[in-house]
């Protein structure tokens, strides 16, 4: 079994690529049977995951060591390139679009695809290429930010993965001094990253009109591939969160106020969910992992089979480390039908939650790896993020295995977060229509918009006299709005499904956990609210979605006596 480090990388040639893709599109375009055309379908199908792959595995090895020359040039490569690799790929979703041969196409390949390739090629012409380059280098130069972030606190150096164990710590005074320096490493950085921002926001927008829509709005959700909802539905579901979701995490902070015996829930405070501290790991990463294994060989066959895979071929990098990329993500390299798992363990649970979650990413495109187009691999962003956000729910069963004798104030604090997180979540989306409606705003009013959402959704959150947060800064500490523009709804959208997955499994784990594999191996072939509907879940858009689980939720929380932790 081939290991990752034994992956070859080799850069591919720009050149060579438009030379072969665009000859075998000509002979796409001019196949006289369907039979032909198929075949150079799937030719350049498998020229597109050859790509996709030297890119990923550059970007993992990047990520891992930001100081790597040589993957930091690599990087560079791809920023410049990308654009122009999309280009062709869009001419040949156009040629497939009008293909002669489109409905034997469609019967074989699926209507997704078409789908994916109508959106994609709304997105992008030869004429944005260096609008597009200049968005990837914005992106990396805030990524590069971050992860170059030296927090000295208490005579030592700290980045912001590292910072995150002191946040949490029970002594109020030790992670008050840690959230403070933190933030202080944003606020002396605060110029530079608007700076970026600002550049983002009218690059994109520049983007949008050159491509014919009024602003970014509609072209970002193009972007995403949404196919089956607008920005309007988006609107109705935070209104739908402002409505049943904002009191339930308001009444949630309340109660975390009063077991931590405060007069007030400060910032810094939040993170610490009990007076005794969070539930931790028990023990160090290799520990963690050995039982992960026993836990994914006792779920079931098909989780046992894929974790084997990942560990056998060194497919994941979990430990936080000195010049490694913040976060936490899941890829996947098409050549070698490959997951890869990237994290930054810092010995809080936050270790569990980002294992768990993205293994249900890395099992689902693992289950889905031998899909006949790349496009299926994976699905759309909302539909990625059931996978990841459910798997953290099949995995309660085995929690004793990481957290002992913590493993109940592990679970309340999970299920409370899921609550927490949302309306955040919302926030963010919220203030990303303010930005792409506004491109014209300045830094302070973005500043001033995100201030005003904040307290819609985030009534409880004080900032103790921060003057820095007080402007209304703490957006610029989110990755997402930044790379990935409108993505952070997917999330919340996501964590109602598996709220529904978590209800049902309590049921009948049976049931939940065979709807959960079925949605698994389609991967993308079908659009969100279709694989909603396969996996036997009620779609978060229907109103009476969201009620039905918050109360389950709620019922939950009531009936376990928190002051106990």
């Amino acid at each position: 079994m081939t290991k990752f480090h034994d992956y070859k990388y080799e850069r591919p040639s720009i050149l060579e690529i438009r030379k072969e893709m665009e000859m075998l599109i000509e002979k796409f375009d001019n196949s006289d049977s369907y039979k032909e055309q198929d075949n150079y379908f799937q030719k350049i199908n498998i020229l597109k995951s050859a790509i996709s792959s030297a890119y990923n595995i550059c970007h993992i090895r990047h990520t891992i060591n930001t100081k790597d020359e040589f993957y930091e040039k690599e990087q560079n490569f791809f920023d410049q390139n990308l654009p122009e690799i999309e280009t062709l790929t869009n001419k040949f979703y156009r040629s497939v679009l009008k293909s002669k041969f489109k409905s034997e196409l469609l019967k074989k390949w699926g209507k997704q695809f078409f789908v994916i390739a109508d959106l994609s090629t709304k997105t992008i012409n030869e004429a944005i290429i260096p609008l597009l380059q200049e968005e990837n280098k914005l992106r990396s130069e805030y990524m590069k930010i971050k992860a170059a972030a030296k927090i000295s606190f208490d005579g030592e150096i700290y980045n912001l993965s590292s910072i995150y164990a002191l946040e949490t710590s029970d002594d109020r005074t030790l992670r008050k001094g840690a959230t403070e320096a933190k933030w202080k490493f944003y606020e002396n950085n605060a110029k530079k990253i608007e700076g970026i921002f600002d550049k983002l926001v009218k690059v994109r927008h520049k983007i949008a009109i050159e491509l014919g829509y009024e602003n970014f709005i509609q072209l970002g959700y193009d972007r995403m591939l949404r196919s089956d909802y607008d920005a309007s539905k988006i609107k109705e579901f935070r209104a739908q969160v402002k409505k049943y979701i904002v009191p339930l995490a308001t009444k949630l902070f309340n109660k975390q106020k009063e077991r931590l015996a405060l007069d007030k829930l400060a910032y810094y405070d939040e993170a610490v969910k009990f007076k005794t501290g969070n539930a931790k790991p028990q023990g160090n990463p290799e520990w963690i992992i050995k039982n992960a294994e026993k836990m994914y060989q006792e779920l079931s066959t098909e989780t046992n089979e894929f974790f084997q895979f990942m560990q056998d071929s060194n497919l994941m990098d979990l430990v936080n480390k000195d010049g490694k990329s913040t976060g936490g993500y899941c890829t996947f390299i098409a050549e070698y039908k490959a997951p890869y798992i990237f994290s930054n363990f810092n010995g809080t649970s936050g270790d569990i939650d980002v294992l768990t979650h993205e293994a249900g990413h890395a099992f689902q495109v693992y289950s889905s790896r031998d899909m006949p187009v790349e496009e299926y691999n994976w699905p759309t962003y909302e539909a990625c993020e059931i996978h990841s956000m459910s798997m953290e729910f099949f995995a309660w069963p085995w929690m004793e295995l990481f957290f002992k004798s913590e493993t109940n104030k592990y679970k309340f604090a999970h299920l409370a977060g899921t609550i927490t997180f949302m309306p955040y979540g919302v926030a963010v989306d919220e203030f990303q229509h303010f930005v792409y409606e506004n491109p014209n705003a300045t830094p302070s009013e973005r500043n001033a918009a995100w201030k005003k959402i904040e307290s819609e959704y985030l009534p409880h959150r004080n900032y103790d006299g921060n003057s820095f947060l007080d402007q209304g800064t703490f957006w610029q500490r989110q990755s997402h709005i930044f790379a990935s523009p409108f993505y952070y709804i997917d999330y919340v959208l996501a964590e109602i499904c598996a709220l529904q997955f978590w209800k049902r499994d309590q049921e009948d784990h049976k049931s939940a956990w065979s709807d959960y594999v079925k949605l698994c191996k389609k991967g993308g072939s079908e659009s969100f609210l279709d694989l909603v509907e396969i996996a036997g879940l009620i779609s978060p858009f229907n109103k009476s979605c969201i009620p039905n689980v918050i109360h389950e939720v709620e019922d939950w929380l009531d009936a376990v006596d928190d002051s106990k932790f």
